[in-house]
């Protein structure tokens, strides 16, 4: 398969150092994926899961040589922290590697629209203002991605594409969809307060574009769920790639128009 070259990449909510995380695909997506920048926007390394259980396999290592090595051949690399690896955020301006840490940033794409670019937990109200429910619903998470990791090691054997478990549970929750709603609403007026044209966060490991009131509300999506990430094409155009197969079978292909808030909640 041929590499194909972007402007910029951008890719959120790793979660290195977390079971779910799906190094496999990601170091097969970084192999097919060149970009003169690439905004890593969040929870790339999951702090919270490594202080209470450290779990660091070859995997995680390989994720982070690849992107060093992008770094050393030329590539511009931006962290922008999220609140699973919140330790960063002690350090904007530093560069480790290569790779710059920035707590946001205003970027202008090809066609000259300026996004502003952060993970979005400061949006979540859960996180901010309660910092023991987070981790409890951290934990629940956590029970989902098992049920998840089983139902993916069955569905390999019996040839099937990759489905994600905790990402079809969480949406079949009003409060979560209701949630979702509220915070893209939140995030896009953060974007209009800073005079941009759009806005491209992580957090929430909801994979989406679409408009907001005038504002391009741009989710990355994950590296545990649903594989995505979000590319600018050399004109400034953005697409959204999910990468759930790897190597001799890799595709590229877009997502589905993603329902309306109205009917998600109606379903």
């Amino acid at each position: 398969m041929d590499t194909r070259h972007f402007r910029t990449l951008f890719i959120s909510d790793v979660h290195l150092g977390s079971k779910a995380a799906r190094t496999d695909f990601l170091l097969d997506f970084l192999r097919y994926h060149e970009a003169e920048t690439i905004f890593l926007v969040g929870d790339i390394v999951d702090g919270w899961r490594l202080k209470r259980n450290w779990y660091w396999p070859q995997g995680c290592n390989d994720v982070v040589q690849k992107l060093l090595r992008k770094a050393r051949k030329g590539t511009r690399i931006v962290y922008i922290p999220g609140n699973h690896d919140e330790f960063l955020r002690s350090f904007p301006g530093t560069h480790f590697g290569g790779i710059e840490v920035a707590e946001r940033e205003i970027y202008e794409m090809a066609d000259g629209k300026k996004y502003l670019i952060l993970h979005g937990d400061e949006f979540d109200v859960v996180v901010r203002n309660a910092r023991l429910l987070a981790y409890l619903g951290d934990w629940a998470y956590d029970a989902a991605i098992v049920i998840n990791i089983g139902l993916a090691a069955i569905r390999r054997r019996l040839g099937m594409p990759y489905w994600s478990f905790s990402a079809w549970a969480k949406l079949q929750v009003k409060h979560a969809v209701n949630f979702i709603g509220e915070f893209q609403r939140v995030v896009a007026d953060e974007a209009r307060r800073n005079n941009v044209d759009g806005v491209i966060c992580g957090h929430i490991h909801h994979a989406v574009m679409e408009d907001i009131d005038g504002i391009h509300y741009v989710n990355t999506g994950d590296w545990v769920e649903s594989c995505t990430a979000i590319a600018e094409n050399f004109d400034g155009t953005l697409e959204m790639i999910s990468w759930q197969n790897i190597t001799a079978t890799a595709e590229i292909k877009s997502l589905p128009a993603p329902k309306s808030l109205e009917d998600m909640q109606a379903a």
